[in-house]
């Protein structure tokens, strides 16, 4: 063996952080597409309330736009399956392009509320099947012993732009450009994201059919929504997921206000606060990923995530009302928070061991409550408010998190799902695919 073959045997610095070097621009330009998808997330709520709208309508604009996240979070995966995860991005930014104009134009600019809730619903079929479309890519390509880290690496991506660098972003654009002008900025981030990670990245995995040929449509998609009883698990890991992120939806909706009229901070202060809770959300992705390949999955997520956030919603409440005006205080109850949400990241690598054959319908049903959390959290707020106001939708939210950590316990590997995944592999991933036993008797994906 030469030299030059032993380097080449190297694996890259890419490689050893846990990234798959293929896919190194997928994960850039999803970075980029976020921060797009993200700059809106800490001031649409109180630029629709300073424009003539109700809080009840505004929640009611993100309930709805969350239904079609969700719906689109679950396509992304059985719709991987039929044509590639590299055609389902190219849908979902086309989608988002289209109807942000729509928005923009039709909606926002006439301030036509009707409009609004139209064009936005339809926008939000775009980011599901561009971002999960990614993580369907990235289960399909990366080998097993990567696959925690990498899911941590796309959290850290996604999360890094929505709301982390997207609000960030709007927090110094607005001072300059206005806030109409900042609304029409995100379009050309998520442009470019897009065209950096579709054109970019020539990994041949995503770019084609990920279901072996003899099997039918009504296979693919039906098998993505039966594995939620055929493997109850997938299901209980689905409701855990739903209640990871719905409590940030749910603040994206309520927190402007209570941070602006009750703890006294201008509109910039909140944004870079809500920029530093999900700086140490992405932070914390990647640790929590790498901990949970010494700890456990399921103990960094009982303990860490649904015990911690259990917590730590709470502390993102009370502490800044105590200490009213306090950037600093607020800012550390705040990491604490991102933190023990972005324990939830080892799901997206239990579920997959948990359906070592059928890893796509699995994350399938993960991507389905990760949707279903846009919506749930302002749903939350549309329902409970009148009930005891943002106090009241804080304590539901930390009992929810308490019932995820026993949901947990139930979320072990089985012994059969162990052996499946002791199985040597093929080293030509691709034609393992291709084989019946990717998918079990009902081939799916996501």
């Amino acid at each position: 063996m030469t030299q030059t073959d032993v380097l080449s045997d190297r694996p890259s610095l890419t490689d050893r952080i846990g990234i798959p070097r293929p896919l190194l621009w997928g994960f850039v330009g999803l970075l980029l597409f976020m921060i797009g998808d993200g700059v809106e997330a800490g001031y649409l709520a109180p630029y629709l309330e300073n424009h003539g709208q109700s809080a009840r309508d505004v929640a009611f604009l993100f309930t709805v736009y969350g239904v079609a996240v969700s719906i689109a979070s679950w396509l992304s995966g059985p719709l991987s399956d039929l044509w590639g995860p590299k055609r389902v991005m190219w849908i979902g930014l086309a989608i988002w392009s289209v109807f942000e104009v729509a928005f923009l134009v039709m909606g926002l600019q006439v301030a036509s509320f009707p409009m609004m809730v139209a064009a936005y619903t339809l926008r939000g079929l775009g980011y599901p099947l561009f971002a999960y479309g990614f993580l369907v890519w990235i289960a399909a390509a990366t080998p097993p012993r990567q696959l925690g880290s990498a899911a941590g690496w796309f959290w850290f991506a996604f999360s890094g732009g929505l709301p982390t660098l997207g609000s960030l972003f709007a927090s110094f654009s607005i001072p300059v450009i206005g806030e109409l002008a900042t609304f029409w900025s995100s379009l050309g981030l998520v442009v470019a994201g897009g065209l950096v990670a579709l054109l970019l990245t020539r990994e041949p995995t995503g770019a084609t059919r990920l279901a072996p040929q003899h099997v039918s449509v009504k296979g693919i998609f039906f098998g993505s929504l039966s594995i939620l009883w055929r493997e109850p698990k997938t299901f209980v890991a689905m409701i855990v997921r739903t209640i990871d992120t719905a409590s940030e939806y749910a603040f994206l909706v309520i927190m402007p206000s209570f941070f602006m009229k009750v703890v006294g901070f201008t509109l910039s202060q909140w944004l870079q606060l809500l920029s530093i809770v999900f700086l140490s959300n992405i932070l914390f992705n990647l640790v929590s990923g790498m901990l949970a390949d010494r700890l456990g999955h399921r103990t960094v997520v009982s303990i860490a995530g649904c015990l911690g956030a259990a917590i730590s919603v709470p502390v993102f409440y009370y502490v800044p009302m105590a200490y009213h005006g306090n950037f600093l205080v607020a800012s550390l109850a705040g990491i604490f928070y991102g933190a023990t949400v972005a324990a939830f990241v080892p799901l997206s690598g239990l579920v997959p061991q948990i359906c070592p054959k059928e890893k796509a319908a699995a994350l399938s049903a993960l991507g389905l409550g990760a949707g279903a959390s846009t919506w749930v959290g302002p749903a939350i707020v549309t329902w409970f408010e009148g009930w005891h106001g943002i106090e009241g939708i804080i304590w539901i939210f930390s009992g929810l998190y308490a019932f995820a950590g026993i949901l947990t316990l139930y979320l072990s590997v089985p012994d059969h799902a162990r052996e499946a995944a002791s199985t040597p592999q093929r080293k030509d991933r691709r034609a393992d695919r291709n084989t019946d036993g990717m998918y079990g008797e009902t081939p799916v994906l996501h």
